[in-house]
């Protein structure tokens, strides 16, 4: 990290540079982001950060007026080696810290290495900043109380809980609260991302796909249903998006942020992604701003899915699963699928389904993303009857494998004029954004 750069890009007041870095202000002990409004520190006083928890562990809190800890996830936040990337993903999705390098199939020093050179903190300190900016959230966009807010950021001791906000953001928590808008039963969170985003194209692509009972979009919105009950996202702003949800889900807000960020893509930074595709000439026509990757809420429900369309189109598949959604009275776990009896369907997708179901079951497939791309493709064609636009579609959708690649998908083929093996040839020039100049051509 160039620091001169760095302090050139805060003397601009650069927006763009929000999230790649962040800026620590030694007479203040506020960390704050590119683009502050705030007074520019003299050089001397300015230190810079790969992240907020690498902020927040030197002794920092955050800025009252640019919320740093607001800033979306970059490449070097999430971290440049693969391993690093799936291990923050684990670590959001599961909200747990500890078996993280048994899962990720490294060793706790290597992992504690990386999270060290790219992040500057612990794996632990991570999951604490993420949970207490959770906290912050709470406290100011929701009616719960403070004992409900501790509990669901994490904290066993509502005096912890305390220090912690005391410490994070220099206010307490009583202070940071404000009236909570609507009803005290519901939760909003808002979730950042790089603009542009370009929401409408995923809520069309989303909407075409959903299953009724369990998803729809509808007013500009995406809702899921969930057992507590209605989740809602929809675009709050240029930077934003907004989720609002049943209160009761607090416990579980910071696993529910991370499947929506998964859904909608909002890791991702558009700019560069588009600027690296838009050298195929062929390829550029489908690019438009904003592009992101549409993800599914839930990866075995992605996978079955996969399965389902298979060598059909979108409406007969979406169909198919809507008959499964309506024989379990929801979408059926890899428990109920393992042993069920799926006569009414051709018989190798069933066969394939209950294959998979059974090999989620005993660990043989992992839908978590803790594989890289390769290791999961693998295993799932080990499978009967999933082959590799299977494996590379669930891969894309489903994990957040960025260039995950579906050659022989029949859009693609007939977008591009090209045959599987000349589609594949192609692709290796869009390396490392294989998928999203797939969901490129999906979106269009």
């Amino acid at each position: 990290m160039d620091a001169e750069a760095c302090y050139r890009a805060v003397e601009g007041r650069d927006a763009r540079f929000a999230g790649r870095f962040f800026l620590g202000v030694r007479t203040t002990h506020v960390y704050c982001r590119p683009g502050c409004p705030a007074r520019t520190p003299r050089r001397e006083n300015a230190l810079f950060f790969p992240s907020a928890a690498a902020a927040q562990q030197a002794g920092f809190r955050a800025c009252m007026r640019c919320r740093p800890d607001a800033a979306p996830g970059t490449p070097a936040q999430a971290g440049t080696a693969a391993t690093l990337s799936r291990a923050v993903r684990l670590l959001e999705e599961s909200g747990d810290a500890s078996g993280l390098s048994d899962r990720l199939g490294v060793t706790d020093r290597h992992l504690r290495r990386l999270f060290a050179r790219h992040l500057g903190a612990s794996p632990a300190t991570v999951l604490r900043t993420r949970r207490l900016h959770l906290a912050r959230q709470l406290i100011e966009t929701s009616a719960l109380s403070m004992i409900d807010v501790a509990h669901a950021a994490g904290f066993q001791s509502l005096r912890r809980f305390n220090d912690a906000v005391k410490m994070g953001f220099g206010r307490s928590p009583s202070e940071l609260r404000k009236q909570a808008a609507g009803e005290p039963a519901t939760l909003t969170l808002k979730l950042p991302f790089h603009p542009p985003l370009d929401f409408e194209a995923l809520l069309a692509f989303l909407g075409k796909r959903a299953l009724p009972g369990l998803e729809e979009v509808e007013d500009g919105a995406w809702r899921r249903r969930v057992p507590e009950g209605l989740l809602e996202v929809r675009r709050a702003g240029e930077r934003h998006l907004e989720a609002r949800m049943p209160a009761a889900l607090a416990p579980r807000a910071l696993q529910i942020s991370a499947r929506i960020q998964r859904v909608f893509d909002l890791r991702a930074d558009p700019e560069p992604i588009v600027a690296h595709l838009s050298r195929d000439p062929a390829l550029a026509k489908f690019l438009r701003p904003g592009l992101r990757i549409p993800g599914a809420w839930n990866p075995f429900e992605m996978a079955v899915r996969a399965i389902l369309g298979q060598q059909i189109s979108v409406p007969r598949a979406r169909a198919m699963a809507i008959a499964l959604v309506e024989r379990f009275g929801g979408f059926p776990t890899p428990e109920q699928l393992a042993t069920a009896d799926l006569r009414g369907m051709p018989g190798a997708r069933a066969n394939a389904i209950t294959g998979l179901s059974r090999a989620v079951l005993d660990g043989r497939v992992r839908l978590d993303g803790a594989q890289d791309l390769d290791s999961a493709a693998a295993a799932l064609c080990e499978l009967p009857g999933i082959g590799d636009w299977t494996a590379q579609l669930i891969a894309l959708r489903a994990l957040g494998e960025p260039d995950a690649f579906p050659a022989a998908d029949l859009g693609l083929l007939q977008a591009m004029q090209l045959s599987p093996r000349e589609l594949r040839a192609r692709a290796e020039e869009w390396r490392p954004w294989r998928g999203y100049a797939a969901a490129a051509i999906w979106l269009s």
